[in-house]
């Protein structure tokens, strides 16, 4: 049977890439999921045991080395837990995942492209697990390794991921969680995409030496910046911040 409310949450954050695995159970001595395989395992497998829990299934947003590092620790470690991801990330050994029940929770998951092909969005309870699409205070780039468009990243985020609830928790695959609510009212991103805020008109240059105006200087989740360029011909993207040169 499904339908059950996790009662177990945990996340682990690496260091190096600020990336986060986060663990779900039902209850003690149960099954239990994995949603992404950046690391550090070792203090979710301590919670493992120190459940009497069995993760039976991993769902993976996407493919992305700081999302998958250690997804062979986990393998090694329970060689029977069935791995889960949209096919177009092109990860090996994985399932198409279909909406169901997984480890005994209900589990939906949103297409969310942008920062890739076949990013997912997993929503489970009141809760979606944002993998690299949206985060707090900031949203995921275009150019990223099997990324697509700006349309589709904007899309993702607008018209799925903010149609939720606006109580509903987001959990992104870097740092710190958020809310719908949170997101609609002080994401810079998404507030130029609301029409609340005006556009920037700063001119620029990106990767070195191509010319474009800065539509906005927003943060990153690492501490950093990123930035909403918009091309000569009219064309947005969104950039890292450190390739761009203002002024």
């Amino acid at each position: 049977m499904g339908n059950y409310r996790a009662m177990i949450l945990e996340r682990s954050m690496t260091e190096q890439f600020l990336s986060n695995t986060y663990l779900l159970a039902t209850a003690e001595n149960g099954e239990a999921l994995f949603i992404d395989a950046g690391g550090p395992m070792g203090p979710l497998f301590d919670v493992v045991e120190q459940h009497g829990l069995t993760p039976t299934v991993m769902l993976l947003t996407h493919h992305h080395y700081d999302h998958i590092c250690e997804l062979d620790a986990v393998k090694e470690r329970w060689p029977e837990i069935r791995v889960f991801a949209d096919p177009r990330e092109g990860i090996e050994d994985t399932e198409p995942f279909a909406d169901g029940t997984y480890a005994g929770l209900e589990v939906r998951a949103l297409h969310t492209p942008g920062h890739t092909a076949g990013m997912l969005s997993f929503v489970i309870d009141d809760q979606v697990f944002t993998g690299d699409t949206l985060f707090k205070n900031s949203v995921g780039g275009v150019r990223a390794p099997g990324h697509t468009t700006f349309a589709d990243l904007r899309e993702s985020i607008m018209d799925r991921l903010l149609q939720l609830p606006p109580e509903t928790t987001i959990r992104p695959g870097h740092t710190d969680p958020t809310t719908v609510a949170d997101e609609l009212e002080h994401n810079p991103f998404v507030r130029l995409w609301r029409g609340v805020d005006d556009e920037g008109s700063e001119p620029c240059t990106v990767f070195g030496d191509q010319p474009a105006t800065l539509v906005l200087w927003g943060d990153d989740y690492d501490g950093g910046h990123k930035a909403w360029v918009r091309w000569p011909d009219g064309a947005d993207d969104i950039v890292p911040g450190s390739q761009v040169v203002r002024g």
